[in-house]
Parts: structure tokens; C-alpha cells; sequence
């Protein structure tokens, strides 16, 4: 049995903003269920929703601060959360990043510094908790001064440091290297100095016992210029120690089985029932309300990083074709605009929703036939596999765990029956429009159609996957 501290900036459900909380709430669970000591930390954010039991256990002084370690547990389990107590850095509304006004938090700095302190506390046993970690497991740059604070440490347990995504590093000026009194050996450019800035990340990087991130192919991908951000060099010097686990799925939260967000439940023994969640979704959508049309779906942030330029560049064409649309997601302004100029203008073919609806985002999962992924950059991605659980066929763009996930359905993959959805390889609206063309004549073929849905859903997303190759690593280091 492994004693494993897993260190992350925000943990679902407690508190949320993006694919970094589903993966602190879900693989610490996984862990424990086979048989792992784990335990959580995060900040004690005002914002946190707060569970029924949090007792304080002890306290820290770090850095001439104070701050306390309270105690709860990660809701409908039995893991241990340990929550970093410090009023006067956490006690503030707003998110982990920004203030109630959106603007990034003028102390990042010094909040996921005090943090990453605290984490070496509970690491090298000091915090009168007596528990003492094998393995620290940090997530993206708000905890990769960890394994960093630790290398001046001795006996000290072994770090893992995992890149959820690599455009964000924690980059701040020189002077805040100061200004958080860190132990100056850890300047220097194969430390903590990132062209004479200081590179939270670098930390991690540079420091830890092992690097993960979460596919395969995005691996690889961040030793390129084009995903690396500029540190694709170190992380290429480091490929020995680094390597790819997909990341798991809520097998519970999303089955189309047990789904109560959506209109008729079915599995892969009742596939025709997908239908009447279709024509329900179609009718919510103000489409015009016919099981035979192939219908796309579309939930994301309408961002570049997300590919929907490429979309809005096929819908002239898309909307000439035998289709519908439904879209749910928000972001870059322009973007919502176009979307909703295109909605207007075809309103029997496209139907937008600006925002996000849990219950929706489930309905469309379970109401369309076709899921556009057309990501530029997408480390590991979610939304693929609940498709896939739900006999939606996903077209991928060619890149990080999409690629890992999604099996092209190509000739060869097609007659051998492990055929998952379609890909394309170029970021242009041409490439996707081919491979929309593509599934059409696929979905023509009902038997060939039916064959991938059935292949699609018998796929193995879980998170015990995922943490039984996590515990491997641990073993290893």
C-alpha cells in the first residue's frame, strides 16, 4: 500500500473550473478502491462548498505566516481532504485564479506559493499530523513549486508532477522570486528562472521524480514547439521520465442506463431508444422533429483552442446539407455572435444555446447522432468518451487523447470491428468538412452505423484503469 498526498488547485465537487477538478475528485476515489492511503489537499477557498463535517487538526507557520489544517472528507467517499487554511490569502470571493470581477487574483503568487509550502509541511511529516507521504502527486503549475521546495530537503518523498495543460505556467517577474523568499539555489535556468522570469511550472518540471500528462499523444506532443509553450526543450531533454495516462470518466454521472437528465434511458441491448431522446432534443431545440435526419452536437468553450472557427467555416456549406445542429457552450464574444447570426438565419437547421446546462449537455449527448470535437490542442478531452458511452459517434480532430481515444473509422478498422467514430488530420474547416461528408455516407450504411455505435459504447473509460496505471508509476519511483 501506498501513502500518496495529491496535491491540486481545485477538487470536484467541492470546488470547480475545469477538467483539473473532475480528474483531483475522481482519481484519488480510484486510488482508495484499490486499496491506496491517499489523501487530498487543497486550499480552503471561500468559495469551497463546504461538506458536512470540517474540523480543524493543526497548524503550520510557513514563510512567518500561520495557517491551520482542517479536515473533511471528499463527499460520498471515504477519502481524506485536507484543506490549507489561510484567511487572509484564500478568505475572498471569487474563483481559485480570479476576484468576482473576473480579473486574474492580484496575489496569485503568494496564494499557490503559501499552498505549495504547505504541502512540504505535510510532506516531510512536520504538520503534527502523523502521516508522512511515499509519493506527493502535483497537479499543473499552482503546485509545482513542490517538487522544487522539496529538492532542498532531505529523506523526502518521491514527486510526481502532472501537466493537465501546458499553455498555463505561472509566470511571474523576477522581483515576486524575492518577494516569496525561495531559497535562491533554486534560481538558475535549469531551476525556477524561465528567461529571467520566474516559471512556476519550471518547478515541476525540473524537479520532480516523474512527469506525467494525461494521453499518450500529448506526451509527446509538449516536446514540440507548437504544444511545448517554450519549454518543449526541457521537457524533451526529460521524455525518460515523462509519459501519458489517459484520464478516466464518471462511469456513473454519465450512463445513458441510469441518466436521469435525459428523456428515455437505453444501453447497447435497447439502442433503437435513442430515437425518442433525438425527437425530444429536436423539439427542446425548436427543430423540426424527424428521427431520420443525422444530428450534430456541439458542447465546448468557444474558443480558438477549440476548433470552432473551423466549424463556423463549414456551416455554408452544412446548412445546404440534410442536417441539424445544436450547440451549448460560451466564450470569445465574436464567436457566440456568428454562431447566433447562423442560428437565426436557419433556424430549422441550427439551434444555439449561449452558457452551460448540466441537464442539457446531457440531453445532447444522448439526442444526437454525430459529436464534433475539432480541437486545435486538446490533452486528454471528456467529451469523446461520454459520446462514445452513449453510442454517439465523435469526429476528432487528430490530436492528443483525442487521438488515444477515437479509433478512425477506416476500412481496416471498419471490417476488423474496432471502429469508435472519425478523424481528421489538418485544423482547417476543409478537413472537417470531409470528414462530416465522411460520416454522413456512414450513417447512410444503418447496419455499418449501428456496428460502430455498438463498438463505441463497449469501451473501457474507467478511472480504475487510469489508477492502476498511476499506481505503477508510484511503484516504479
Amino acid at each position: 500500500m501506498k501513502k500518496i498526498l495529491f496535491a491540486s488547485s481545485e477538487v470536484h465537487p467541492l470546488i470547480k473550473t475545469g477538467g483539473l477538478a473532475d480528474v483531483a475528485g475522481s482519481l484519488p476515489r480510484a486510488l482508495a478502491e484499490i486499496s491506496q492511503d491517499i489523501r487530498v489537499i487543497l486550499p480552503n477557498y471561500s468559495s469551497l462548498k463546504k461538506t458536512e463535517d470540517v474540523h480543524f487538526i493543526s497548524s503550520v507557520r510557513v514563510n512567518n505566516q500561520d495557517a491551520n489544517i482542517l479536515e473533511t472528507r471528499l463527499p460520498d467517499s471515504n477519502v481524506i481532504v485536507w484543506l490549507a487554511d489561510c484567511p487572509a490569502l484564500f478568505d475572498s470571493p471569487g474563483n481559485p485564479y480570479v476576484d468576482e470581477t473576473g480579473n486574474p487574483w492580484e496575489n496569485i503568487a503568494d496564494r499557490f506559493a503559501l499552498f505549495s509550502r504547505i504541502i512540504v509541511e505535510v510532506a516531510m511529516n512536520r504538520a503534527h499530523l502523523d502521516w508522512q507521504p511515499n509519493v506527493v502527486h502535483c497537479n499543473d503549475w499552482q503546485t509545482g513549486l513542490v517538487p522544487a521546495l522539496l529538492s532542498v530537503e532531505s529523506n523526502t518523498p518521491s514527486t510526481v508532477f502532472t501537466i493537465h495543460n501546458m499553455a498555463y505556467q505561472g509566470m511571474f517577474p523576477e522581483s515576486t522570486f524575492a518577494d516569496l523568499n525561495l531559497p535562491r539555489q533554486l534560481w538558475h535556468p535549469n531551476g525556477l528562472e524561465y528567461h529571467e522570469m520566474l516559471s512556476f511550472i519550471k518547478g515541476g518540471l525540473a524537479y520532480a521524480d516523474r512527469i506525467t500528462t494525461v494521453s499518450p499523444t500529448y506526451a509527446l506532443e509538449i516536446q514540440t514547439p507548437e504544444y511545448g509553450y517554450g519549454l518543449e526543450g526541457l521537457l524533451s531533454h526529460k521524455y525518460h521520465i515523462l509519459s501519458g495516462i489517459i484520464n478516466g470518466m464518471d462511469l456513473d454521472q454519465w450512463n445513458p442506463e441510469a441518466d436521469t437528465s435525459i428523456s428515455e434511458p437505453y444501453s447497447v441491448k435497447s439502442l433503437e431508444k435513442k430515437a425518442i431522446n433525438k425527437t425530444s432534443l429536436q423539439a427542446r431545440s425548436s427543430l423540426p422533429v424527424n428521427k431520420s435526419v443525422l444530428v450534430f452536437g456541439l458542447i465546448s468553450r468557444l474558443v480558438e483552442q477549440k476548433g470552432v472557427d473551423l466549424l463556423i467555416d463549414c456551416l455554408p456549406e452544412m446548412v445546404e446539407m440534410p442536417l441539424q445542429l445544436v450547440l451549448l457552450g460560451s466564450g470569445d464574444k465574436s464567436v457566440e455572435q456568428k454562431l447566433m447570426n447562423f442560428a437565426r438565419l436557419y433556424p430549422k437547421k441550427i439551434s444555439v444555446t449561449i452558457g452551460y446546462d448540466e441537464s442539457l449537455a446531457h440531453q445532447i449527448e444522448a439526442g444526437v447522432d454525430v459529436f464534433l470535437m475539432p480541437s486545435r490542442f486538446e490533452p486528454c478531452g471528456l467529451n469523446q468518451m461520454y459520446s462514445q458511452r452513449y453510442g454517439t459517434i465523435p469526429i476528432v480532430r487528430e490530436t492528443g487523447g483525442l487521438v488515444d481515444t477515437i479509433e478512425d473509422a477506416l476500412p481496416k478498422s471498419l471490417a476488423n470491428n474496432t471502429a469508435t467514430g472519425v478523424s481528421f488530420k489538418e485544423a482547417s474547416g476543409g478537413a472537417l468538412l470531409e470528414a462530416i461528408k465522411r460520416t454522413m455516407l456512414l450513417y447512410n450504411d444503418k447496419k455499418t452505423w449501428k456496428k460502430i455505435q455498438t463498438t463505441a459504447m463497449g469501451k473501457d473509460f474507467s478511472w480504475k484503469n487510469s489508477a492502476e496505471q498511476y499506481l505503477a508509476l508510484y511503484e516504479e519511483i
